[in-house]
Formats: C-alpha cells, sequence, structure tokens
C-alpha cells in the first residue's frame, strides 16, 4: 500500500458514481469493506481518492452505508482533507433547485449507525460545535463564485434517517426551524472525518423541495427519479468545482481541523 497514496478525499453522492482516474484500489478495514472500490487520480497537482459512497450502482442506501469503513480506508490512504458533495432537497424557497450550499452545521435525525471509531477504553469527546473546515468552505465559496455557480454560503442541513423521504408535517417542523437543506448522508461521515483528524467540507447540490412548496401547487414531493435528473444535469458544474477547490487548496491546512482529535482524549 505504501505506493498508493493520496491527499484529497472526494465522496460521490446521488447520481455521482465514477471519477476518471489512473487505477482502482480495494482496501480491507477494520470496519469492513468500504462502498466499492476506490478510484486514485490526480487533480491540479494532487493526488485524489474518489468512493461512490452508494457504490457505482446506488446499491446502498444511506442507512445502510458502511461511514466507518469509507472514512478509515480513506485515512489509510494518508488522506487529510476529504470533499463531501451530496444530493439534497431545499427547505427554505429562496434555496432553489439547482443551487449549491456550503453547509457550516448539521442536525443530526438519524438512529443507530455507527457514528464514532471511539467506544472506549479511551474516552473520546470530539468537539462538533463548528463541523466542517472553515478553510475549504471559504474556498469551496470562492470557487463557486469565480464559476458563477448559485452559492449559499452558510446552511444548516438536517439529517434523516431514510430511506424515506419526509412527510409534509416533518418537513414544514425541519423548515419552521430556518434549517435550509436536508439530506440522508451528511451524518455521520463528516463528524468521523473529524475523529481522524481530517479536513470536510459538504457541498450539498439542491435537488428539489422535499415535499413541495406550501402555497405552490406545481412544486410537487420529492422523488428519487427527479433527484437524480437534476443532479446530472447539474454534475458538469460540480466537477468543474471540484477541480477549482482541489486545485486551490494549499499543501499544509490553515486550519486547526485536526486539533480537535488531540483535545478530545479524557486521559
Amino acid at each position: 500500500m505504501q505506493d498508493k497514496k493520496a491527499q484529497i478525499g472526494v465522496f460521490g453522492g446521488s447520481g455521482f458514481y465514477r471519477m476518471d482516474g489512473a487505477e482502482e484500489i480495494k482496501i480491507d478495514t477494520p470496519y469492513g469493506a468500504p462502498s466499492d472500490k476506490i478510484t486514485l487520480t490526480e487533480i491540479g497537482g494532487k493526488k485524489v481518492a474518489f468512493i461512490p459512497r452508494h457504490g457505482k450502482e446506488h446499491q446502498i442506501p444511506a442507512h445502510m452505508i458502511n461511514y466507518r469503513a469509507n472514512l478509515w480506508a480513506l485515512k489509510e490512504l494518508g488522506v487529510t482533507r476529504v470533499i463531501g458533495p451530496c444530493a439534497a432537497g431545499s427547505l427554505q424557497a429562496d434555496v432553489k433547485p439547482g443551487d449549491f450550499v456550503i453547509c457550516d452545521q448539521f442536525v443530526d435525525r438519524t438512529r443507530n449507525r455507527k457514528d464514532t471509531f471511539y467506544d472506549g477504553p479511551i474516552t473520546t469527546h470530539i468537539s462538533a460545535a463548528d463541523p466542517y473546515c472553515p478553510e475549504m468552505r471559504a474556498l469551496a465559496i470562492e470557487k463557486a463564485r469565480k464559476l458563477s455557480i448559485p452559492v449559499h454560503e452558510t446552511g444548516t442541513v438536517v439529517v434523516i434517517q431514510g430511506p424515506r423521504f419526509s412527510t409534509r408535517a416533518e418537513s414544514r417542523w425541519f423548515g419552521g426551524q430556518g434549517w435550509e437543506v436536508i439530506n440522508m448522508t451528511q451524518y455521520p461521515e463528516s463528524i468521523l472525518a473529524r475523529e481522524l483528524g481530517m479536513c470536510y467540507v459538504n457541498i450539498s447540490l439542491i435537488t428539489d423541495y422535499d415535499v413541495g412548496l406550501d402555497g405552490n401547487p406545481d412544486i410537487m414531493p420529492v422523488t428519487h427519479e427527479r433527484v437524480i435528473e437534476v443532479f446530472k444535469n447539474n454534475n458538469d458544474k460540480l466537477r468543474g468545482l471540484l477541480c477549482e477547490l482541489i486545485g486551490a487548496l494549499p499543501d499544509q491546512p490553515g486550519c486547526s481541523c485536526y486539533q480537535h482529535l488531540l483535545d478530545a482524549r479524557m486521559v
């Protein structure tokens, strides 16, 4: 494995299953197999490892993804920064399908997911106050604006268990809290990266208005087919943003994301 290394990890979400690369490798982890083989490629002079989080055939639903194996595999390759684009729904009228949201907060509404590497004997309480890397977020926003992509600089993503979509009552509740984005995969992926000392940024590609939009009967509730259609239509924008962002990342992080793990141990 010594010759198989990467600096940046990228997860592919719904509609984003492949990235051109020189080779595919298989990695075993203490937590089982990752979602699929890992594609190794180079972008902007940096070595990149790509994993389709649902598998190449979208065979793994969100609640069954082996998030720990995915993150551990990237760590084994030497990855220090992770980019996690995902398809997501909007909970607010001003966050439109086709927009990108660079989330700065999440709300976890999942259950029974394996969401930590630290079950003992060393007690580890990782800080989640600001769960996304500030340096990577700032660069993602800058590059999205450079590419004229409609982007929201902040946003809270509420993460639901799946595989079902929300009821109207649930969606009204989430939107009433002021949360902007709804998704099924942002937890525990982002916090597991932090537990391993890796920087993580989310790029939410808005595909729909969740259960529709109150007062507008022409906007219908989300369907999986609609999610894939909008995501595919915007894949070129996403790929362009990823190339710009990866190329702009400095060789050494200027953030303190790694420090959270060092400060989390009860020893």
